[in-house]
């Protein structure tokens, strides 16, 4: 085992191999029905590799790095051969790599091909977290019977479109995500990794938007170019979501995520779906971002996936596991969401007061959102390092940020399952974001971040009910803690700034401040809305 590929696995706690002497067929040729060749690898135990079960595993940033030692390696060395293949027009493999479009018709023709190698046996698992989840998506409806299980990990199966909703659009993650594919085939890409996020953290900053990628980095990026200029509902998307294959999985799924993950949302969908349709299937999520998981999955793989490639039942345990933060400890249900867990309303108050009971006749609550000194994303659902749980305190600091705050609990408050909020809410200009945080604060009076969500609108100038949709959470408020609602108009770089003058994102050059009113009254009843465990 080399050194890289030991340190990973260690970090990941993995179990103890069954073998390190493997040997790796390179750059085997994959044809695709358009007469298009992929480029793999096969990596198996040296001795006795032939018709082991494959673990594939499709990806568009190469056979190396991450991919292999993180993942490929460490299933070849307890109990699969693996097939690791770079998508179309990447690190070898034929044709031009158009994010996303491809992967239905080259993941049927990769299976077609592998089922017919003479050291392929008779059992397959789809496995791969993020893009190498979402390929498994676009096929799971039209799977050959060697395919026994699949395993996506931190993943959707309509993927870049959650980044595109109308009514919010998120902006560094897709943005960052298009610069590193725009540029990891560079000479010494990896060295350049640093300077480069720093680039593109910049380029976020650049009006008009459409330019950015230009000073990010060096190039227009073909997929940054689309996610400004085109929403989710336009053609340039068609075909890209998958959710509709879901509920015609063939195969038994276990789907890992994280609570802040930024494919959470749409990874519980699927789940559901599969639920619904009475499809085998299970789920774990623990406190992990998308950068954050541990050896989990891997270990799924071999004890969920081989049992099904051998025709056995995996390890019993109930359908859904969550890690229940606050609490700090796993917990198993039967569905998501669970049973138990009725919503109740949390009431914005005067004096930022949040209360079981309606609020009183009260004046509504004011604050000015400038897009140029934009209000800014801290911890939460975040592919950088600054994310996951934080103290918000200097956010809440901001006189861009309205707080609610209950009086101290007596008793432990559990919340699990979907969460929302109605904000009664009017701005200056017709257009404004409105951001909702939910935090749990300590008996130190650090608060910390646990959800949120963005909604975009459109006639904000009048007075209305603005719906929020947070990310789904599993946490328990401690007695002794206090439960915080954040309300603000922006998250930035997380979500795109809103302008405040409806110029399309691509050209807006004007940058509009807003000053912002939130209500709380009988006639208009703002809150949040939580799971809580009766």
């Amino acid at each position: 085992m080399n050194l890289i590929s030991h340190v990973i696995q260690r970090k990941l706690k993995l179990r103890p191999p069954r073998t390190r002497d493997l040997v790796i067929q390179r750059d085997l040729r994959v044809p695709m029905r358009d007469g298009v060749e992929l480029l793999a690898d096969r990596l198996a135990p040296r001795t006795g590799g032939e018709n082991l079960p494959i673990a594939l595993l499709r990806s568009p940033y190469g056979r190396s790095g991450l991919i292999a030692h993180g993942m490929a390696r460490p299933l070849a060395e307890r109990g699969y051969q693996v097939v690791m293949q770079s998508t179309r027009g990447g690190f070898g493999s034929g044709g031009t790599f158009d994010p996303m479009r491809q992967e239905r018709e080259d993941g049927l023709a990769t299976l077609d091909w592998l089922v017919k190698q003479p050291w392929a046996g008779d059992a397959i698992v789809l496995f791969g977290m993020s893009y190498l989840g979402y390929v498994q998506w676009a096929v799971a409806d039209q799977l050959p019977p060697q395919v026994k299980a699949m395993i996506p990990v931190a993943t959707e199966s309509a993927l870049t479109l959650e980044f595109l909703r109308a009514d919010g659009m998120s902006l560094e993650t897709p943005f960052a995500w298009g610069a590193m594919v725009g540029t990891q085939q560079r000479p010494l890409a990896l060295l350049r990794h640093l300077p480069q996020a720093r680039r593109t953290a910049r380029a976020l900053w650049t009006l008009p938007l459409g330019q950015a990628d230009i000073t990010a980095i060096g190039e227009r990026s073909g997929y940054i170019q689309d996610i400004l200029t085109h929403n989710a509902g336009t053609p340039r998307w068609t075909g890209l979501d998958h959710s509709h294959r879901v509920a015609d999985t063939t195969v038994p799924v276990s789907s890992i995520g994280g609570w802040f993950d930024i494919f959470l949302p749409g990874q519980l969908r699927d789940f559901r779906i599969l639920q619904d349709a009475g499809r085998p299937a299970r789920l774990t999520v623990g406190p992990w971002t998308h950068t954050g998981f541990t050896g989990l999955p891997v270990e799924e793989a071999l004890d969920f996936g081989l049992a099904h490639c051998r025709g056995e039942q995996p390890p019993a345990r109930p359908p859904v596991r969550l890690y229940v933060m606050g609490e700090e400890a796993w917990r198993d249900f039967e569905s998501w969401p669970p049973s138990g867990y009725e919503p109740k309303r949390f009431h914005l108050h005067a004096s930022g007061l949040l209360a079981g009971e309606p609020a009183a006749e009260s004046e509504p609550d004011h604050y000015r959102y400038d897009p140029a000194d934009p209000t800014p994303a801290v911890g939460g659902v975040r592919m950088v390092k600054d994310n996951s749980r934080v103290d918000n305190t200097a956010l809440e600091a901001r006189a861009d940020v309205l707080t609610y705050t209950t009086p101290v609990l007596d008793e432990d408050v559990e919340v699990i399952g979907e969460v929302s909020a109605e904000i009664w809410f009017q701005s200056s200009l017709a257009h404004a974001d409105v951001f909702v945080r939910l935090c749990d604060v300590d008996p130190a009076g650090r608060s910390w971040n646990i959800c949120d969500g963005l909604v975009s609108l459109t006639e904000a100038d009048q007075l209305s009910r603005a719906t929020v949709r947070l990310w789904p959470t599993a946490y328990r408020f401690k007695r002794g803690h206090r439960i915080r609602v954040q309300v603000s108009s922006g998250a930035f770089p997380r979500y795109a700034r809103n302008s405040g003058t409806g110029q399309p994102r691509a050209t807006a050059t004007t940058l509009l401040a807003a000053d912002q009113t939130v209500h709380h009254d009988p006639a208009h009843p703002s809150a949040i809305t939580l799971p809580v465990r009766a």
